[in-house]
């Protein structure tokens, strides 16, 4: 963690198929919020490394979000964000929609092909999705049909959908476009 003014909290891929904090996705994250001075906090979830608990199907994990950004707080001035890859997109979503206080979230390659997603469009401060035009689990026309049924709420502004070109979802040939669409954000 930095000690720099604002931060993220930073939620990694599926813990049953290698998902870590050691994700490259996760990494890429931390580099654009070190580039900014920003702090960033990330986490295995419960039974994954070292920590313990057992794999809580994405609901429980949503704790698991919510004690990583109360820490946060708890060291880091200004305003927070939650950001979500894949799995921890869905989780980082999940927990929003339950009232976790975020300044905002940025969610990654949100597994709408994978997993039950139906409630995105609904969740609470998105400001931005970044997705691969070569995503097999967020494939972008259904990412744009799901998101089309969101209703902002008045004064809000719409998330916006960040297309990273020849990525796929692990963004093997996108690390260095999402680091700069993370570190061009407007936080």
């Amino acid at each position: 963690m930095g000690a720099a003014p604002g931060g993220a909290v930073i939620t990694h891929p599926h813990p049953l198929f290698g998902g870590t904090m050691a994700n490259n996705v996760v990494l890429t994250a931390v580099r654009a919020l070190a580039a900014l001075g920003m702090s960033a906090l990330r986490f295995n979830f419960r039974g994954v490394g070292r920590s313990t608990g057992a794999y809580g199907g994405g609901v429980d994990e949503a704790e698991d979000v919510a004690a990583a950004l109360a820490f946060l707080k708890s060291r880091a001035p200004g305003p927070l964000y939650v950001i979500g890859y894949s799995f921890g997109a869905a989780v980082a979503g999940r927990a929003l929609i339950q009232g976790l206080a975020a300044a905002g979230a940025i969610l990654i390659a949100p597994p709408i092909d994978f997993m039950d997603l139906s409630f995105l469009p609904r969740v609470p401060g998105l400001r931005l999705i970044a997705v691969g035009d070569r995503d097999e689990l967020c494939p972008l026309p259904s990412l744009q049909a799901l998101m089309a049924e969101r209703q902002p709420a008045v004064g809000e502004t719409p998330p916006s959908v960040r297309v990273i070109g020849g990525a796929d979802h692990f963004f093997s040939a996108g690390e260095a476009d999402l680091f700069q669409v993370l570190r061009d954000f407007p936080w």
